[in-house]
């Protein structure tokens, strides 16, 4: 089995993949005794590191996640990585940054974890349905603090693509706020199959 299997998103960027999707299948089994649904998930190989990774907190994983990503070498002239803001502050550490730190040492590329910060609270967007709903709720969420970017050219990472909506808010700031020359997009995972 490959390890990755590339997929192109499009959104406002000039360029961007997916490594894989997140899963491959999931079939409903019934519910549990709390009346959840329950369901049996295989995931891809990247979409399984990714979820020990980022659910179990398992950094056993980061070096394959490392490896399989820098087996995708589509990208070049990267000036800096811009990992996508965390959605949940809160966690004990951040999978985003870990992984994106992880690629720039390897790629001799410096990492701006904080060069956009997301400044607006929003509710969790997985849950939210549509692209538009989504877009919507993240209109002025992001803020450029860094203008060490500005004329570069920015890998954008992220670990999940659902909609693209993050990515496409990011992006916008990023082109009209960092005054950036290019975006490139590279995710590990997406979810769906559209």
């Amino acid at each position: 089995m490959a390890d990755s299997h590339p997929i192109r998103i499009k959104g406002n960027w000039d360029i961007g993949y997916a490594l894989d999707f997140h899963i491959i299948s999931s079939d409903f089994m019934g519910y549990n005794e709390l009346d959840h649904p329950i369901f049996e998930t295989q995931r891809s190989k990247l979409g399984e590191l990714l979820y020990r990774f980022k659910y179990n907190s398992d950094k056993t994983v980061l070096d394959e996640i490392l490896r399989i990503t820098l087996s995708f070498n589509k990208f070049r002239n990267i000036d800096v990585i811009i990992p996508v803001p965390p959605s949940k502050r809160s966690r004990s550490f951040q999978p985003v940054i870990e992984i994106a730190e992880s690629l720039g040492k390897a790629c001799n590329i410096p990492v701006l974890p904080k060069a956009v910060q997301k400044i607006k609270s929003t509710p969790e967007l997985k849950n939210v349905l549509t692209f538009e709903e989504r877009s919507k709720i993240l209109e002025n969420a992001f803020k450029i603090t860094n203008t060490s970017i500005r004329n570069k050219r920015i890998l954008l990472f992220d670990d999940i693509y659902r909609s693209g909506a993050t990515l496409n808010a990011v992006a916008n700031v990023l082109y009209k706020k960092g005054n950036v020359s290019k975006v490139k997009v590279l995710v590990l995972t997406k979810t769906k199959r559209r």
